[in-house]
């Protein structure tokens, strides 16, 4: 079995990492979403409510499989026994990066592959942290998030 890992933090998911993601579905046996936890970062929803978030949202794909981890990404996809890792790319500015993690990801497992995979143009501007900012000032983000997401969000903001 082909098994690719896409992990991230998903703070939270949006429609740009569902579209990257549905692209890795056709390609691997099996996706495992995997929300990093890092403990030096206040993320807006907790680990769990990521994976939850996240469960509902990739509902509709049946060779996909969300969970959370922590500790190095390289360490994780051996213990699951994955050969490759996604990577998303919106624009040429996040690929020094990404370019960066790969290389890193190659020195310490040289066996397990980096690909990425670029959204839809319409998903290209995207990102989690422009999505948080529209909604915590009252935007609407429908557009960009799944239903459940959205309706999170609004929650969240709400309650502060």
């Amino acid at each position: 079995m082909k098994r690719a890992i896409y992990a991230g933090s998903f703070d939270p998911v949006t429609n740009g990492h569902l579209d990257v993601l549905a692209r890795a579905a056709h390609v691997f046996d099996e996706v495992l979403v995997a929300v990093a936890h890092n403990s030096e970062k206040q993320g807006l929803f907790t680990p769990d409510e990521r994976v939850t978030l996240l469960r509902a949202a990739v509902a509709g794909l049946k060779n996909v499989r969300v969970t959370h981890f922590s500790g190095l990404l390289v360490e994780f996809a051996k213990r699951e026994q994955a050969c490759a890792i996604i990577r998303g790319l919106r624009a040429v500015s996040d690929f020094e990066l990404e370019f960066q993690m790969a290389l890193m990801n190659r020195r310490l497992a040289p066996a397990l592959e980096t690909l990425f995979l670029m959204p839809k143009e319409e998903y290209s501007y995207v990102s989690s942290r422009l999505v948080k900012e529209v909604a915590g000032l009252g935007g609407d983000v429908a557009a960009f998030v799944p239903a459940p997401v959205a309706s999170a969000l609004r929650a969240k903001f709400a309650a502060r």
